[in-house]
């Protein structure tokens, strides 16, 4: 009985840690794929192509758990099909897409921030169609953090001109197509579960990706140098499937609330790897906006953390 007792706590601690490095990875992981793009677009790739390689890639593994989903679950209602159809596009494809598109023009520290917002745009989404009242705290948190992407967006538009407004304009797009997502994705999250959603919302946008490309571009596009095959693999499985099943195993053993503070590594790791990698530098200005835009998303999840608590 004591040893039992004796045990508990420490196999209770093991497996907080191994749910924390889980997320840590996965954010990390995930927030790489800026990263993988902007190498990729170094052999004169396009934003159509390069999603194109990314969807092709990983749709065999989504298109695996989604049958194997499919086989354990309930049949989906044409309703329920249809949503999923909407979700796919809006979520995964249009985001995605405008994401790539926007990273053409910006760096990847920028692109993480900007993405990294989308929680408080959920937060004003919610407030302006659905009349959710913001508190004091939250609009604290969406000052601080809004404050942190203008001083990297001056800090950028210094050297970048108009392309780092287009850019920005097209990210922030990104951020709002997959906020709205989220918040549309709540009743069918609960009823199908996350893998089932996420499986088959991800094969919805990828046949949307492949399909795009070849109405866009001819499939002599599909014959490119080795290093974009490789790198296009990389951002598949290692940017893509597994940040998304490594999020999901993450909540399951230290809750929502954890997981996403665990994701604020995000924009951390990518500004650094963005020097390691693609010689961005790293400047005072950046530093400082992503300590405010961190610290603001930081704010918001203990505004999460205090509702889930009550």
């Amino acid at each position: 009985m004591t040893s039992t007792t004796t045990l508990s706590p420490t196999l209770h601690r093991k497996e907080y840690l191994v749910g924390l490095t889980i997320a840590i990875s996965g954010a990390i992981l995930f927030s790489t794929k800026a990263i993988i793009a902007k190498l990729i677009y170094r052999y004169n790739v396009d934003a159509v192509t390069l999603i194109a390689f990314r969807m092709l890639f990983s749709l065999p593994i989504f298109a695996a758990v989604a049958f194997w989903q499919a086989r354990q679950g309930f049949p989906l209602s044409w309703a329920d099909r249809g949503r999923l159809v909407v979700l796919g596009l809006m979520g995964y494809y249009l985001s995605s897409f405008l994401d790539f598109l926007g990273l053409q023009y910006i760096t990847a520290g920028l692109e993480r921030l900007i993405l990294f917002l989308t929680p408080s745009f959920v937060l004003l989404i919610s407030a302006t169609f659905l009349k959710r009242r913001i508190s004091g705290l939250e609009w604290a948190a969406l000052t601080v953090s809004y404050m942190g992407i203008v001083l990297v967006f001056l800090h950028d538009l210094k050297f970048g001109g108009s392309n780092v407004m287009l850019g920005s304009v097209m990210v922030l797009g990104a951020a709002s197509s997959y906020a709205l997502y989220l918040i549309q994705s709540g009743q069918l999250v609960t009823r199908l579960g996350s893998m089932r959603l996420v499986s088959y919302a991800m094969c919805v946008s990828s046949a949307a990706c492949i399909g795009q490309f070849f109405m866009l571009r001819p499939t002599s596009m599909l014959v490119q140098p080795s290093a974009v095959y490789w790198l296009s693999l990389v951002n598949a499985i290692f940017c893509t499937v597994l940040p998304v099943y490594m999020t999901m195993v993450a909540v399951q053993r230290i809750g929502a609330a954890t997981a996403s503070q665990a994701g604020m590594i995000g924009p951390v790791s990518t500004l650094f790897l963005g020097a390691i990698f693609l010689g961005e530098p790293i400047t005072g200005w950046q530093l400082a906006g992503t300590v405010l835009v961190v610290g603001g998303m930081y704010l918001l999840s203990m505004k999460k953390n205090s509702v889930a608590s009550a």
